[in-house]
């Protein structure tokens, strides 16, 4: 990774970490056990590759890092609740996440279900009481539609079926992840472009650019995630891995092999930052960013 990237990486990511405590103190009162078990999970070491995608796009829109923040957090909780049910046993039933105990082995399956709803709803009281209303609405708008029935969640569930099923095309298994990983991806470009014009002020050249980014970005990512689970190993990425083969999941290598898996990547990661054509050099952080997923570790 380049050393301006890293830098660059290090230090949002330290500015969402240093902002998720006070956006999980929204949750305040709750059980104690509960608020535990949220930030467990939530305050976990992590990439914050979704947040910090929020800030990134907001900047690239002509917005501030700070006041994207909250929006950032918003959708690092709903990562995060994402997390919590994924790793339960009637899924796909994990025992290790971000290198610690899944939340269900840490502190059982019902309170791991509850922290995960918990999560959920507070991403968008999140959103709700830190903006104005022209720009609460779209953002709420954006994290709805790339996380429920029609994006992450409908993703999961013709996931699900594909593995049940132990067969798909290239055709299904690129449509699970336009919907299980790339609608969420496009919705931190979308918000992030909401926070920093609202709908009183919108260019959809630049909406646009940003979010076929997302699409591109999302496709590249999850290529290179099904390579890491064939080649990489629990210390480098903090989970198990070889868990996709031996429960039979649709993955790009099960399907293509690991060279054309690898060139498919690379060709999506090309038309991500073709995307960015339209915001010139405020685009730069973004392309140096898709840059930085082909080549990660964990």
């Amino acid at each position: 990774m380049p050393d301006d990237l890293r830098q660059i990486l290090d230090q949002l990511r330290q500015q969402v970490d240093a902002y998720l405590p006070l956006a999980l103190r929204r949750a305040e009162p709750c059980p104690p056990s509960l608020l535990e078990a949220m930030s467990y999970s939530l305050l976990a070491p992590g990439k914050r590759l979704r947040p910090i995608l929020v800030l990134l796009a907001a900047e690239a829109a002509g917005g501030e890092v700070e006041h994207a923040l909250p929006a950032a957090c918003a959708v690092e909780m709903i990562h995060t609740y994402s997390l919590i049910h994924d790793d339960l046993p009637a899924m796909d039933d994990d025992d290790f996440r971000r290198g610690l105990p899944t939340c269900h082995k840490k502190f059982g399956e019902a309170l791991a279900i509850l922290a995960g709803d918990a999560l959920l709803t507070l991403a968008f009281g999140v959103l709700a009481e830190c903006y104005s209303p022209a720009i609460a609405a779209p953002c709420v708008r954006e994290l709805a539609r790339g996380s429920g029935a029609a994006g992450m969640v409908g993703g999961q569930v013709d996931d699900l079926r594909a593995e049940r099923e132990n067969a798909g095309t290239l055709a299904e298994l690129e449509q699970i992840h336009a919907h299980k990983t790339g609608a969420l991806f496009r919705a931190c470009l979308r918000i992030g472009y909401w926070t920093a014009r609202g709908e009183m002020d919108s260019d959809l050249r630049v909406l646009e650019g940003l979010d076929g980014y997302g699409r591109h970005f999302g496709q590249a990512f999850q290529i290179t995630d099904d390579l890491l689970d064939v080649e990489s190993s629990l210390e480098q990425t903090g989970k198990r891995v070889g868990k996709d083969a031996a429960r039979g999941k649709l993955t790009y290598p099960g399907l293509l092999g690991v060279a054309e898996s690898r060139r498919k990547a690379q060709e999506q990661a090309q038309l991500a930052e073709k995307c960015l054509d339209s915001l010139g050099r405020a685009g730069k952080k973004l392309a140096m960013l898709v840059q930085w997923v082909m080549n990660r570790d964990r």
